[in-house]
């Protein structure tokens, strides 16, 4: 049975504001508030150290439909961001000190205007981000030169693979879906990708399959290099271990599997003060498919807007007003701040 997204659904949990109500009862599951935590670390308020990356998700239409996606994406998901919007981006982007642009969905390489917008991000000389499934390369003829155009624009390729086996993953994907990454994967390997010498990144991104924290990132690193370089003669950079955040599908999964107060006490019990200098949303900004800001994508997706007069949309960027913001919190942030952190960069401290 195929999954469903939980807004095909009309699941209670497609609304931010009711995963929010279970996020805030944390007196309830006896655990201590994110900003208990941090206020006697002398970090609350929280507040950016700088606009580095702009992180721009393009759209919620995906062709997969993962277990523990945040973003709740999949085939049916029908927002996507128009051009219009992507122009508002790039004029951004010229105002701003950003050196890089992080794409994602979704699977960004569905939305139409997808390779202009890499195209003219690439003109205004940022580096560039594309969070790939890996398993959209294969999913239709037009998608079949995305190697070639990811090389052509020095596309830094991030790509999710939970597992080395197929088992995990397709568990956790959908089937079929690691016999097409491996594909993907040594496709973008025969053009240059991961190999010494051509600057062509490729990098992996893992997260558990359950209720659980990531292993090392490190070993988890070493192990599937070792794996995927023996069994499909596969090359990458880096391994990006990531914690599952309680947001969205993931969120519900730990509520039908009556794992959402042990997670969450997972979660707080592993807090770790010295992640939170690191954490994402202080040197980057969010920009949702509409064009409305975020402090990061997890934010995004439980639409919880920027606060103290910065601005609401990409259309009237102001480095200086965002600069000023606090950050926005809730429960879900003891996902980037335990063990040794977590962040679309993966863990942020050694």
């Amino acid at each position: 049975m195929t999954l469903q997204t939980l807004k095909r659904q009309q699941h209670s949990l497609s609304i931010a504001e009711r995963q929010i109500r279970i996020l805030d009862d944390h007196e309830a599951i006896g655990i201590d508030s994110f900003e208990q935590k941090i206020d006697p670390i002398g970090m609350m308020p929280l507040k950016p150290i700088s606009v580095d990356i702009f992180q721009v998700n393009v759209g919620k239409m995906c062709n997969q439909v993962c277990k523990h996606c945040h973003v709740d994406a999949g085939p049916d998901r029908k927002e996507i961001m128009t051009r219009e919007t992507m122009q508002q981006c790039l004029d951004a982007l010229k105002l701003s000190k950003a050196t890089t642009v992080d794409l994602t969905g979704g699977a960004p390489e569905m939305n139409p205007d997808f390779r202009w917008f890499v195209e003219e991000i690439s003109k205004l000389g940022k580096s560039i981000i594309v969070r790939c499934n890996l398993t959209i390369i294969l999913a239709n003829p037009k998608y079949h030169d995305l190697p070639e155009f990811f090389k052509k624009h020095k596309v830094n390729v991030v790509s999710s693979l939970p597992s080395f086996t197929a088992r995990r993953t397709d568990a956790q994907r959908g089937d079929g879906v690691f016999e097409k990454s491996i594909k993907a994967l040594q496709m973008l390997n025969e053009i240059g990708y991961a190999k010494e010498g051509t600057g062509l990144k490729l990098d992996l991104v893992y997260n558990p399959s359950g209720a659980f924290l990531p292993d090392d990132q490190d070993t988890l690193k070493n192990e599937f290099e070792r794996k995927l370089k023996e069994n499909f003669n596969i090359v990458f950079n880096d391994l990006y271990a990531i914690t599952n955040l309680p947001v969205s599908r993931f969120l519900d999964y730990l509520v039908n599997s009556n794992n959402y107060e042990e997670y969450m006490n997972e979660l707080v019990n592993a807090f770790n003060p010295t992640t939170v200098e690191g954490v994402m949303c202080r040197s980057m900004i969010s920009i949702g498919w509409d064009g409305y800001l975020y402090d990061c994508d997890f934010n995004q997706m439980l639409e919880m807007k920027l606060r103290d007069g910065a601005p609401d949309h990409i259309k009237d960027f102001d480095l200086d007003k965002l600069m000023a913001r606090e950050i926005s919190i809730n429960q879900h942030c003891f996902g980037c701040t335990a063990g040794a952190g977590s962040s679309c960069g993966g863990t942020t401290t050694n």
